[in-house]
């Protein structure tokens, strides 16, 4: 009983860090984008960021206590089925914030997207009127 414990704090923390990494790379990808779409994200990150880091400060209450004999007794008399709830819980709202952080994710990678056709769109309409300019341009030399 006690091994799984272990193991499952150990996925916990090892889904904990994982978020946290993904946390770090839609706010540098949420850096490089425009303003308007900046500030939003950024906004976003930051509740993301203030959830992750309350579910840590949950693990580690928990990792701590479940260290403590004193604690483990307790958790035993009340049952393992609370131990177990809690656990369940606590999976469930990493799951939640993971998916709103992959959804985050999915969503500024769209942004990019779209930044880089239209910057890609913009620079075709300059060439175009370049080459327009150029064709009046030496309209107007050849009729002088």
């Amino acid at each position: 009983m006690r091994k799984q414990k272990r193991q499952k704090f150990s996925e916990i923390k090892a889904g904990l860090d994982d978020a946290e990494s993904l946390i770090r790379k839609m706010d540098l990808e949420a850096r490089s984008l425009q303003p308007n779409v900046k500030a939003v994200l950024l906004a976003k990150l930051r509740e993301y960021k203030s959830d992750l880091n309350n579910l840590k400060s949950e693990h580690k209450r928990l990792a701590s206590a479940n260290s403590n004999q004193a604690a483990r007794d307790d958790l035993l008399e009340s049952g393992m089925a609370d131990a177990m709830s809690v656990s369940a819980n606590q999976r469930g709202r990493l799951m939640m914030s993971t998916e709103r952080l992959n959804e985050s994710s999915d969503r500024i990678k769209e942004s990019r997207r779209t930044m880089l056709e239209t910057e890609e769109l913009g620079v075709s309409i300059l060439q175009d009127l370049h080459q327009q300019r150029q064709s009046l341009l030496h309209a107007n030399d050849t009729n002088k």
